[in-house]
């Protein structure tokens, strides 16, 4: 029998009574007219009287709380279920507003009437996100920067101010503490199954973010501030997301087939699949990805505690512990420093390991499970595109950890398209594929130049005094010289000593070095460190560009109208001269950063000492390209300064590649 079927529960014992029992313990019936009138003002004060507290530092007794605020959140699910869609409506509508989100609170409430367990909990997920996100803007009411944790966020004083201390206290006995239900948490990581969610502490968490809208409107009317809602998260580059083709319904049943067999499902988590997958089928995008990626999350930890052997760790962690989440799984090594296991055990380490880095927790990337769990994105507007990754990523998993005898699944015929796509997956949002990028995008603004319209070459000549063209040669020189150097370190049918600088320092050597692999895996900090300045250069010299680019049409506008003034065609000319050597320095500093990045990892093996010379080094050539935008900058026109700044710099650049201290010398 595999792991996946014998799992009853991914909740410890602690945390399942906890949630399971604790809050059924007091048999009591509770009066709904005693913390809410008849217009639903709720009555805080017979809510917080339930909060116990311990008498040694008379901090929160979980404990007794939730025993003493069980018959409370009973009597509170009684309550709407009494009430028709058009009584909610008008008693308490108008006090979710303040969430930015009332339909979501309307929709939970008919959820309640039906209280089917998945439901129940995909609205506590939805419900817990979005009051995080509105507390948030509360808080920025008082305060700059607003916590990342929903615990540090409740716990904090700014909100006390506005609500109070005891009403707090109240919202963390439900979420935001490890101590008390915690029930964020717990479905966010994928610990509780369906049937495990006690339906009355959604409806009493309904009922609280009501409760709360009313006191916010007290302090809103007593202190005259007005609420700004920040504005949400938005994807752009959705293409550059694109790594799955698009799902069809074919492929969704099988999806559904494969979901009842494979052993990366854990079997009382399998309404979740089935309703994020039915949730795919009608469109209901943000909701199908908040089903699924907690599933992801659980059938990895399967997988993690198995393969790395410490199977007590597929359960929540009492308080004291950290969970087992995505962050750690995705580690290189595991706490006491052995190596994880987990990404041999999906035999293409890469793929799955560099897809779920992507989606999940490069800073330039998605970071879906974040921005959603955070209430960072509008779910209305989440994209197909989005949730088409996530499902068909979920798809290869399921297929890859089927039993041996599943024949008819491992032949069929729409699986090997999303198999291949996920065999050849590379980053897209790890520091190293966007320094690849940007060095791409920045050599496609460079040559551009040549194809913009400027004045003829007679009229650059006619100017008295121009330093041009022995220093711009004398440059050039430079460059050939230290490219002759570097002559081993470049593709072989890439050099030409004819003309080093024109024909080698092309668009077509630099995509053919980026096109080499470069491990983006578990990268250390000094590579991440390099790479941090390498891509501020990249930066800079695509900057310089684009204002190469918007100087050049500007003033050949102003020159063909005849409105620059004597000193502003001197000016333009003088510019005209210099670009004549800045784009082959800009195509010479890309190439030398790009065979950097190409070496990256070879950072590691310097001293201390050497890496502290590198670095200088690195920030020295930084320091150039910062100058050059500077003075390349419309309003400074420093287009003869850039000759002798240029040639410092190539100085720079000599004397430490004839030290053979960069990485690509290292490399031999």
């Amino acid at each position: 029998m595999a792991l996946s079927d014998s799992v009853s529960t991914c909740l410890s014992p602690a945390v399942h009574y906890v949630i399971c029992k604790l809050g059924f313990e007091e048999k009591d019936t509770y009066d709904i007219n005693n913390i809410v009138s008849e217009n639903g003002q709720v009555c805080w004060q017979a809510v917080t009287e339930h909060v116990c507290y311990l008498e040694s530092d008379e901090s929160v007794d979980y404990i007794k709380s939730i025993r003493s605020l069980g018959p409370v959140c009973e009597a509170v699910n009684l309550h709407f279920k009494s009430l028709t869609k058009e009584q909610f409506v008008v008693q308490y509508a108008l006090w979710f507003h303040w969430t930015n989100y009332t339909e979501l609170f309307l929709e939970i409430f008919d959820v309640l009437q039906y209280a089917q367990t998945t439901e129940v909990a995909l609205g506590l997920m939805k419900l817990t996100s979005c009051l995080e996100r509105a507390l948030g803007d509360v808080y920025l009411l008082i305060s700059k920067d607003c916590p990342f944790l929903l615990r540090d966020l409740l716990a904090s004083e700014q909100l006390a101010v506005v609500f109070g201390q005891a009403v707090m206290d109240v919202l963390r006995v439900f979420v935001g503490s490890p101590y008390g239900l915690n029930l964020r948490n717990i479905l966010w990581h994928g610990f509780a199954s369906p049937q495990e969610i006690p339906v009355k502490y959604c409806a009493v968490l309904l009922f609280l973010t009501a409760g709360l809208g009313q006191l916010l409107q007290t302090y809103l009317l007593k202190t005259k501030y007005t609420l700004v809602h920040r504005p949400y998260v938005t994807f752009s580059s959705l293409e550059e997301l694109d790594a799955f083709p698009d799902l069809n319904h074919e492929t969704l049943s099988v999806a559904e087939e494969l979901v009842q067999v494979s052993n990366f499902v854990l079997k009382t988590m399998l309404p979740f699949w089935m309703a994020a997958l039915t949730a795919f089928k009608q469109s209901r995008y943000a909701d199908c990805v908040i089903l699924l990626l907690p599933q992801l999350e659980v059938g990895l930890r399967l997988l993690f505690t198995t393969s790395n052997k410490c199977p007590n760790r597929l359960l929540t962690a009492e308080p004291s512990a950290l969970y087992t989440t995505f962050d750690e799984m995705l580690t290189k090594h595991l706490d006491n420093e052995e190596i994880n296991q987990l990404p041999l055990v999906l035999e293409e380490p890469a793929m799955a390991s560099e897809f779920l880095w992507d989606f999940l927790n490069h800073q330039e990337g998605p970071r879906i499970r974040d921005h959603l769990s955070h209430g960072e994105i509008n779910l209305k507007a989440f994209s197909r595109e989005m949730a088409n990754q996530i499902v068909a990523f979920a798809i290869t998993l399921l297929y890859r950890f089927l039993d041996e005898e599943m024949v008819s699944f491992k032949e069929h015929v729409v699986i090997k398209p999303l198999m291949n796509c996920a065999s050849c997956y590379h980053s897209r949002f790890h520091p190293i594929s966007r320094l690849k990028k940007q060095v791409l995008e920045c050599v496609k603004s460079i040559y551009l130049w040549p194809e913009l319209p400027t004045v003829s070459e007679e009229h650059v000549q006619a100017v008295e005094g121009l330093e041009g063209n022995t220093e711009a040669s004398t440059l050039i020189l430079k460059m050939a010289e230290i490219l002759s150097q570097l002559q081993q370190y470049l593709p072989q049918d890439c050099y030409s000593s004819d003309d080093p600088i024109n024909s080698v320092v092309t668009e077509r050597l630099l995509v053919k070095l980026c096109d080499m692999h470069v491990s983006t895996l578990y990268s250390p900090r000094p590579v991440l460190e390099v790479l941090v300045v390498l891509r501020k250069i990249s930066t800079q010299c695509h900057q310089v560009s684009e204002q190469v680019i918007a100087s050049i049409e500007l003033r050949y506008e102003q020159w063909m109208k005849k409105t620059l003034r004597s000193r502003q065609r001197h000016n333009y000319l003088r510019m005209l001269n210099s670009i004549k050597f800045l784009s082959p320095v800009l195509r010479f500093i890309l190439l030398l950063i790009t065979l950097e990045l190409v070496n990256v990892h070879l950072v590691c093996k310097k001293t201390p000492f050497d890496y502290q010379q590198y670095l200088k080094f690195l920030k020295s050539v930084l320091q150039y390209t910062e100058n050059l935008v500077t003075y390349t900058n419309p309003e400074k026109n420093k287009w003869d300064e850039t000759i002798a700044l240029t040639n410092k710099a190539l100085i720079k650049i000599r004397k430490f590649s004839d030290r053979k201290l960069t990485l690509m010398q290292s490399a031999t």
